[in-house]
């Protein structure tokens, strides 16, 4: 195979490069300088590769009017690159360039669409190899959702960022190219060229307002269930209107249909049998939160189920609903309303607890051998000549013998995560602490917390050959600055 050949091949993902000062979640900016430069030393007479496998820079955090730059793209990556909080991450980049026989990967995500334009390309390779040639040629892009494909020995590598199987963030590659080729002949879009995905239009037109005030929210886990619901108990006024909900709600569905034809590569496979169903606000809350909140509606002349069914028909059928009461506000704004004046039914705290109880049921979120979704739909998409697929996205590490000598990794993330126990969700008592500390909005106060709150691990993957000639995987945790140190967290030899 054409393919490069390396004796190791490092992978890491999810960094989120973003934000200004307050707005940021990455936090481990040093330890990642410093596992960087512990990469460009690995092998000296051996070649390296180090793979950025997608969300390498957030885009989304930055402020920008639309949900993607265009005429500012490159300002806004040149931000992130000058933003004193990752100049050191940059700046172990640019040394890994200038080392012989390394190699550095920059993959695509769903939170980093700009890094496919030119523009971009050639700003991120000015920065890291200004210009020396040998150093600019260590520099490679994989930005138009084809993956990246390499090799270890005789093992075949695949990375992928995995938003390219997921309704919520996937990706219109051919709309970026013509970004791109606008940009390369002195053009724009035009206002209303750019639809962006469900998962950008949650961030930009819910998630950032909301982070302004609850810090924590990018880094809550189960991901949409657990962060829409968190914040229609915590504080409905965040979102204003339950209508809000239900176009992106309907975004996630049309995506779903685009997921269905992408996943052969040719890319004319028909969608399979029946056409998802819309998910309703009622599974995003959960039957326990449900139960109280219809318990509290006693006398309403509405009951939850029936406004729901509203809110779902307005949104499929693209008509308002009717209703006696329903005379200035319009529909959206009533059922958001008389929906959230339910909460009172059990207090913040109790509602709160109710619904992570159900989120939480028999939940494998941090369980490492979980064939999550997105483990089964790449897998679904590729074929059996890959040795070792590895992804990104989800936040959450995965490491999975497939059997026939293949094998699954997510590479995780390097930003924090949230994790509930079952200690903390026991009880209302129980649970207060935690409530106060995700009512108070601030990462210092999460970070200080006393319980075991915050899961801070960052996570790499690493294939390499061995001196008898096998491959061996790793799934390790990054720990230390100087010198860097590894906990192996599950390998595997093929």
């Amino acid at each position: 195979m054409s393919f490069p050949h390396y004796d190791e091949v490092h992978i890491i993902s999810d960094l989120h490069m973003g934000g200004e000062t307050g707005f940021q979640i990455l936090r481990e900016t040093k330890k990642l300088a410093g596992y960087i430069r512990w990469v460009g030393e690995q092998r000296p007479d051996g070649k390296v590769a180090l793979v950025l496998n997608g969300d390498v820079i957030d885009t989304l955090a930055e402020k920008n009017d639309g949900y993607i730059a265009v005429d500012n793209a490159e300002a806004i990556v040149q931000r992130i690159m000058a933003d004193p909080s990752f100049v050191p991450i940059w700046d172990a980049l640019a040394e890994f360039t200038k080392i012989k026989d390394r190699t550095l990967v920059i993959a695509l995500g769903n939170h980093d669409l700009e890094m496919s334009f030119p523009v971009v390309q050639c700003a991120v390779i000015k920065r890291l190899a200004d210009t020396d040639l040998e150093a600019r040629g260590r520099i490679e892009f994989s930005t138009m959702g084809a993956g990246y494909s390499c090799l270890v020995g005789d093992s075949r590598i695949f990375c992928t960022h995995g938003n390219e199987v997921d309704s919520w963030n996937y990706t219109r590659y051919e709309d970026l190219a013509k970004v791109g080729r606008r940009l390369n002949t002195g053009r724009s879009l035009k206002p209303g060229e750019w639809e962006p995905n469900a998962g950008t239009k949650m961030v930009k037109d819910v998630m950032n307002t909301v982070k302004g005030r609850y810090a924590w929210i990018d880094l809550l886990k189960p991901e949409m269930q657990a962060a829409v619901g968190v914040l229609l108990v915590l504080d409905p006024s965040q979102l204003s209107k339950i209508k809000r909900l239900i176009p992106v709600i309907g975004e996630k569905i049309e995506g779903s249909l685009e997921v269905d034809q992408r996943l052969s590569a040719e890319g004319f496979t028909s969608p399979t049998g029946t056409s998802p169903q819309p998910a309703s606000v009622d599974s995003l809350l959960g039957p326990n939160l449900m139960a109280g909140l219809r318990s509290g509606a006693d006398g309403n002349r509405h009951t939850a189920d029936s406004l729901l069914r509203a809110a779902e028909k307005e949104y499929k059928t693209g008509s308002s609903v009717t209703d006696p009461e329903d005379k200035t506000l319009g529909t959206g704004q009533y059922l958001w309303d008389r929906f959230t004046s339910w909460i009172t039914g059990v207090s913040e705290i109790e509602a709160l607890r109710r619904a992570l109880q159900d989120w939480l049921k028999n939940d494998k979120t941090f369980e490492i051998t979980d064939q999550d979704d997105t483990c089964k739909e790449v897998l679904d998409s590729i074929g059996q000549d890959i040795h070792f697929l590895v992804t990104g996205h989800t936040h959450l590490e995965r490491a999975i013998d497939l059997g026939g000598s293949r094998f699954y990794f997510n590479c995780g993330t390097w930003i924090r995560l949230l994790r509930f126990t079952e200690t903390m969700l026991k009880d209302e008592k129980s649970f207060q602490p935690v409530y106060n500390l995700l009512e108070s909005g601030r990462m210092k106060d999460i970070d200080e917390a006393t319980f075991d709150f915050v899961l801070p691990q960052q996570s790499a993957v690493c294939i390499k050959t061995t001196k008898d000639g096998k491959v061996v995987g790793e799934l390790a945790h990054i720990e230390g600055t100087h010198p860097v140190t590894r906990k192996i967290i599950k390998k595997f030899t093929r």
